[in-house]
């Protein structure tokens, strides 16, 4: 994620929400995307410090765990960038052209964005999923077509690089490390597969050799490889994860953004989340309190989608029509819902804004674990470049 300061109530309901859930179910790397955001700010960097530490901040106030999943910061693991220059050399420029946020930013930002840097950052993106080997990376709908551009150059990678002249003599020989038992049952699934095209006999497959905690890395990404009958798999391809994210709709009904001005940060003051909940606009046919108006056509009630039982949602809509309750009784149990759920975030977040070298080591920990990982990866990658001279 991008750093960007202080984030709000879209941020939680949309992505914040869902890594609580996904730390607890899968190995999760979650980091924040300080080259990322030089792409863009590189003229007026100042922020980004401060933006980041307000976002650890966030993070894990709202309960993502440092001891269940793995926190660091971009820059402090260099060998993204590595990743990144080495998979250039191999990936089409039409590749980036064609990305739809690259001429759409263009247009939207009124900002000098012919930067090589701009081009290249889905790329970036890439080398930060593939470092890590992921599996599945939790997106939006919108960024999928990112999860794509990493597919293909992983293709792209393992076609060039993944053929060795001793391909299956090298598979054969990791086959009889699996035991009897399980070498025999890879051999049948790997059979009825290539035969029969039973697409689940290859993911049984898969998941026997994740089993296989004694293979080498190598024997591993071989017998994934002949499992499916290409070659060596050195950058396995990541699927995406679409993960439940509502609109979570701002104080003027547009998208909640801190660009459009109407967002309520996690950490506000609730005296002023108070007054711009109750200055909210709302269906604008009722200008008395005794005027029917409609839920479909005020903003309060998208709120009220997200917040409230649906027994609140069967009163607000029957009293709303028949104007039997005015906006401010209608705006009040949003208010006391979104009251309630900031109160635990503000507290936790005090324990960290009072102890800053706490989040220090938190990080450090996260990137000495995550630089552990992504040099496994550099490893092979280096190794299939022939960039072994070191």
């Amino acid at each position: 994620m991008r750093p960007t300061g202080h984030l709000h109530l879209g941020h939680y309901h949309g992505v914040l929400r869902n890594w609580i859930d996904l730390q607890y179910k899968y190995e999760c790397f979650f980091f924040v995307a300080d080259w990322h955001a030089l792409t863009t700010e590189y003229e007026s960097p100042h922020a980004i410090a401060e933006n980041v530490k307000e976002m650890l901040i966030d993070w894990l106030a709202v309960g993502i765990e440092p001891g269940v999943a793995t926190l660091f910061i971009q820059s402090r693991v260099p060998e993204h960038a590595e990743l990144h220059l080495l998979l250039s050399m191999i990936t089409p420029l039409g590749w980036l052209e064609r990305i739809p946020s690259y001429k759409d930013q263009q247009e939207k930002l009124n900002k000098e964005l012919s930067t090589y840097g701009f081009l290249g950052y889905p790329l970036l993106q890439s080398a930060d999923i593939l470092a890590y080997r992921a599996g599945m990376v939790p997106v939006g709908e919108d960024q999928v077509v990112h999860v794509e551009l990493s597919r293909n150059v992983a293709r792209r990678f393992n076609y060039l690089y993944g053929r060795e002249k001793d391909f299956e003599e090298r598979a054969k020989a990791a086959i009889q490390k699996l035991g009897k038992k399980n070498a025999r049952l890879y051999r049948e699934l790997r059979r009825l597969y290539q035969e029969q095209g039973e697409t689940q006999a290859v993911e049984k497959g898969q998941a026997l050799l994740q089993t296989q905690q004694h293979l080498s890395i190598g024997d591993r990404e071989r017998l994934f490889g002949y499992l499916e009958g290409g070659g060596k798999i050195i950058l396995p391809e990541p699927q995406p994860l679409l993960t439940r994210s509502p609109k979570v709709p701002g104080l003027d009904g547009q998208k909640m953004s801190k660009s459009y001005g109407n967002a309520i940060s996690l950490r506000e003051e609730p005296k002023s989340v108070i007054h711009k909940l109750r200055t909210m606009p709302t269906d604008p046919a009722r200008v008395r309190r005794t005027d029917p108006g409609n839920p479909s056509k005020c903003p309060v009630w998208q709120l009220h989608h997200i917040y409230s039982t649906g027994e609140t949602k069967i009163w607000v809509e029957e009293n709303c029509h028949n104007g039997t309750i005015g906006c401010l009784d209608c705006k009040q149990p949003v208010i006391d819902a979104v009251l309630r759920e900031q109160e635990p975030i503000r507290e936790k977040a005090q324990k960290y804004l009072k102890q800053p070298d706490l989040i220090r080591s938190i990080i450090s920990e996260g990137c000495a674990a995550a630089r552990d990982v992504v040099n496994e990866t550099l490893e092979e990658v280096r190794r299939a470049m022939g960039i072994t001279h070191r």
